[in-house]
């Protein structure tokens, strides 16, 4: 298997899936083996958790650098996201102006390209967030 193909098959990817410790009740994104906070009592025990698509923005940065594979976007908003479930995700926001960003505005995971490998043609794609 090629190593795109491998990276693109990573459910978490596409779909927000998590885990939940049965024991504490707490969610955790991307995948956990072990709770951090129950331990051994979680060991092969944690579940399987698709997590709600909305959230709040907890923190965020407008990046100008240029980045080879991100020119394109120049600026674009990177932001971490409290989600209703409870755990913090970083991602892009889009379909918003910089000015129109806020601490505490309410953002949804959506679906939508990342980037393409010029050479190759693959498609990356992934979870992003716009203002709900």
């Amino acid at each position: 298997m090629t190593i795109p193909r491998f990276w693109r098959e990573f459910e978490h990817r596409y779909r927000l899936v998590g885990t939940k410790c049965p024991s504490c009740g707490r969610v955790y994104f991307p995948p956990r083996d072990v709770c951090p906070y129950c331990h051994r009592e979680s060991v092969g025990k944690m579940q399987n958790y698709e997590l709600k698509n909305t959230g709040k923005i907890y923190s965020f940065t407008v990046v100008y650098q240029d980045i080879p594979d991100f020119k394109e976007l120049k600026p674009y908003i990177v932001a971490i996201v409290e989600m209703d479930d409870g755990p913090r995700i970083t991602g892009q926001v889009v379909d918003a102006l910089p000015e129109e960003i806020t601490i505490g505005m309410p953002v949804k995971a959506v679906f939508r390209r990342i980037r393409e490998e010029s050479p190759s043609g693959i498609i990356e794609y992934g979870y992003k967030f716009v203002p709900i």
